[in-house]
């Protein structure tokens, strides 16, 4: 242990430290209470997908993971659970959280955030962005907010009956990115129910001819020319403004949004590096239907039940490699391996080689933690000298007699009556009877 963590321990040994633990909701709150201030742990277990990365990193072993299995299938329980008093709430859980189910906050003297490296996973909106409905449609986890500023038609050409023309859609054109529905009635977009293998959140855009008057400012708002109006153009049409903003407390990372957008507006970093295979031997064993555990825990939503009659299949581009899958499973189907991390540097400072462990132990699976045991010297106790003992010799007769009595007993301390009698019995002042004697 290096000198600056010793004088550090030294300072929080001399320090009054209390911890508490709260719940509100699907929070457990944890306290740690100096005379410095308080550090907040505050876990949403209902967030937490059970991958095991904080009982991994953590160094006093406080964390250790529940019945994933159970929990994944319907159990409501905490995926993780807490020792308080291992705990030293130095923020390792809650910086390496993938799903941002751990939150650490403090209020006083305690070290900035900026000292500590956090797990780098990220998905962000770029310039390339009309903006479109297709991210915001497709995320599995509502993460993606869209505002759209444009006028619609019938704000600036309303309906007028009887005009004629044509129109057509292109459907080789068409990405079906939804601002002609957002700006006409007259279109409609059919939408499906995305996953895995096609996340698309629409499948069809159609025309009702009877709300179209043939205006064509459909066709000079469609960024990929797959609308042609024969008619007449009334008016300008309109600018279209807006943005798509990712609510990185629930964005998990997985890539839906990227796999749709038609016009590479989304850069994903992803937190891990590695590889998601099933393991052919223990395929057999699964039962997607009946268990649906790794569905049911997976960030990412990669999972699904293949046409071709295969038991289970996952689209890989969207794994995280959280491994949350892995430890659901009860028949090891499938093994998550992580090839490398992303995080913030480890700024030099006396816990760096605890967090350089913790980080390598995500990879490697093997957690070097600190060596806190202790040795005690105890004096050596002399040899005591031995004491024979002599058992006395058992009358069997006498015993025999013994038996025959507490036998005839054995009813009188059934009856309630006769107990309570004997025990408001004062001395001296009432016959004993002859069951007594």
């Amino acid at each position: 242990m290096s000198e600056e963590l010793e004088e550090e321990c030294a300072v929080e040994q001399s320090l009054s430290v209390e911890k508490e633990m709260d719940v509100e909701g699907s929070h457990i709150l944890y306290r740690q209470k100096t005379d410095k201030g308080t550090r907040t742990l505050d876990y949403d277990y209902k967030k937490c997908v059970g991958c095991g990365l904080c009982v991994r990193i953590c160094p006093t072993e406080a964390l250790e993971a529940g019945p994933i299995h159970e929990i994944a299938t319907g159990m409501d329980a905490p995926p993780v659970m807490l020792d308080l008093d291992k705990c030293t709430f130095c923020s390792m859980c809650a910086n390496f959280c993938p799903v941002n189910a751990f939150r650490m906050s403090a209020e006083g003297d305690f070290p900035e955030d900026g000292l500590f490296p956090v797990l780098e996973g990220k998905a962000t909106i770029n310039e390339k962005c009309l903006p479109c409905l297709l991210c915001e449609a497709t995320c599995p986890e509502d993460a993606i907010d869209l505002e759209i500023e444009m006028q619609t038609k019938e704000e600036i050409a309303p309906f007028k009956e009887g005009e004629e023309g044509e129109i057509i859609i292109d459907e080789n054109k068409c990405t079906l990115c939804g601002l002609c529905a957002r700006f006409c009635d007259a279109f409609m977009l059919l939408e499906k129910e995305p996953g895995p293998v096609d996340p698309m959140p629409f499948e069809q855009l159609l025309v009702d001819e009877d709300q179209c008057d043939y205006c064509v400012l459909c066709a000079d708002i469609c960024p990929e020319d797959a609308i042609e109006v024969k008619g007449t153009r009334r008016e300008e049409a309109p600018v279209i403004e807006g943005s798509a903003r990712i609510d990185q407390e629930k964005c998990t990372v997985c890539g839906w949004c990227d796999i749709v957008c038609p016009y590479d507006a989304v850069d994903i970093t992803k937190p891990f590096e590695g590889e998601l295979k099933l393991i052919d031997a223990n395929i057999n064993k699964c039962d997607p239907t009946g268990c649906h555990a790794c569905f049911n825990v997976c960030p990412s939503h990669l999972w699904y039940i293949p046409e071709s009659g295969q038991k289970i299949a996952a689209r890989d581009d969207l794994c995280t490699y959280c491994g949350a899958c892995e430890n659901a499973c009860p028949d090891n189907v499938m093994e998550v391996r992580r090839d490398s991390v992303r995080h913030s540097p480890i700024p030099d400072s006396p816990w760096s080689k605890q967090w350089e462990d913790a980080i390598d132990a995500l990879v490697s699976g093997k957690r070097k933690r600190p060596d806190n045991s202790r040795v005690l010297e105890m004096p050596e106790e002399k040899a005591k000298e031995r004491i024979d003992i002599e058992f006395p010799e058992i009358d069997e007769k006498l015993q025999e007699k013994v038996k025959e009595k507490m036998e005839k007993l054995r009813p009188a301390l059934k009856d309630v009556k006769l107990r309570r009698k004997w025990e408001k019995r004062k001395e001296g002042t009432e016959q004993i009877s002859d069951i007594e004697k």
